[in-house]
Parts: C-alpha cells; sequence; structure tokens
C-alpha cells in the first residue's frame, strides 16, 4: 500500500483510507456489529491504515465498531473522528462546537474508540455560533494534554481555514471531492498547498453514483 503525508504535519497514512460511516449510518441498514469488525480488519490485512469515523454515525455505535475492530492493531493505525454536534440520547439536535462540547465528545470518542488520543480530530462542520479561533485554541489545548495530535476542519471555507490555521495549525480538510464534484479545485486547494495542509477527499465515488450498477 503507498503511503502519504498529510500537508507537512509528518501525518502517514495509506494512501485509501476506509471511511467507516456506512457500516453504521447514511446508505440503507446498517451492517452487523460482526460484518463491520471483520471488514475493518480484512482492510487492515490490505494495508489501509487510516481509519475515518465520527460521533454522528450511529450516533456513536460507529465509533464502538472502529475501537473494538482495530484494539488488536491500534498501535499500527491512524484513527480519525469529529465532534460538532449535540444530543438529545441518540439524536442530534444541531450543530455545537462550543469548548466544553469539543471536551466533552472527545472525552466520549477516547472511551468508543478504546485510544488514550486520537489521531486526527476533525470539527465535522463550520458552527457559526462559535468563533473558528475558539474551535482551534480548545484543540489545541487538547493537543497540550495529549488527548489528540492532529486538527482537522471538514467543509470549511478559505477564510475559516485560515483563521483556524493561524490558532492551531490544521494538519487536514476533509470535503467531498470526486469526479462527479469538483468545487474544490477553484480555491480549497490552492489554499491548502500554500498553508501545507493535507486534503482527505470524501465520497470519491459520488456517493455510489461512479461505482455503476
Amino acid at each position: 500500500m503507498i503511503t502519504r503525508i498529510l500537508g507537512t504535519s509528518g501525518l502517514q497514512v495509506s494512501s485509501l483510507g476506509l471511511g467507516c460511516m456506512g457500516l453504521s449510518h447514511g446508505y440503507g441498514p446498517a451492517s452487523t456489529h460482526v460484518d463491520g469488525v471483520a471488514l475493518i480488519r480484512a482492510a487492515v490485512d490490505e494495508g489501509v491504515t487510516f481509519f475515518d469515523t465520527a460521533q454522528v454515525y450511529g450516533p456513536f455505535t460507529n465509533e464502538e465498531l472502529v475501537g473494538e475492530a482495530l484494539a488488536p492493531v491500534r498501535d499500527q493505525v491512524v484513527i480519525a473522528t469529529k465532534f460538532g454536534f449535540s444530543f438529545d440520547g441518540t439524536s442530534s439536535t444541531g450543530l455545537d462546537s462550543r469548548p466544553d462540547t469539543i471536551r466533552t465528545s472527545v472525552e466520549d470518542s477516547l472511551r468508543r474508540l478504546r485510544v488514550d488520543a486520537i489521531d486526527l480530530l476533525y470539527q465535522h462542520r463550520v458552527d457559526p455560533n462559535v468563533p473558528i479561533e475558539d474551535v482551534a485554541g480548545t484543540v489545541k489545548e487538547l493537543i497540550g494534554e495529549g488527548k489528540v495530535r492532529h486538527f482537522g476542519l471538514s467543509e470549511a471555507g478559505v477564510g475559516t481555514i485560515r483563521r483556524a490555521h493561524a490558532v492551531q495549525p490544521v494538519t487536514a480538510l476533509q470535503s467531498e471531492y470526486s469526479l462527479f464534484w469538483r468545487e474544490p479545485e477553484a480555491q480549497i486547494l490552492p489554499t491548502l498547498v500554500e498553508l501545507g495542509i493535507g486534503f482527505v477527499p470524501f465520497s470519491p465515488l459520488g456517493k455510489g453514483f461512479l461505482t455503476g450498477p
């Protein structure tokens, strides 16, 4: 498996990562827990070292699945997860990137993922009610505490990226990109190159549109 470094961060990942969302959420019925664990471990056997999940997938169940599946090979893989929503029980109640919510989310994700530190922590979506400087500052503190290793953003615009990066260097931006959706090429990708930030595309097969029947 070819590997890549995300931007100038030094974080090395397999060139093909596994987005685990669909095992629990988003594309039809969830897989069985046994099948999900087996699929993730088969990906490890094929050389995949980069695994993506989020608290909102399920919610929560996908992080638990990823944590169990990768526990035996924790030191061989990079696990990315995300914060950015509030919940009422198991239902999301909307965007929430307030510092206290970020901290609570990280503690819960650490427990579900069975890890001591989150390799790459993304803000899942930009919260218009919380200055991005406060978000980046909170993640910077968590990195200082050893609970997070790298900071990422998802679906953020150029201005937000620059403001966040000025507080805490951003390791990666995750946004939709495929033959079907080329929008990042205009402004996002040149900005990432300028700042030394890696790009992690989601839905590279157009959410299934490009996979054929």
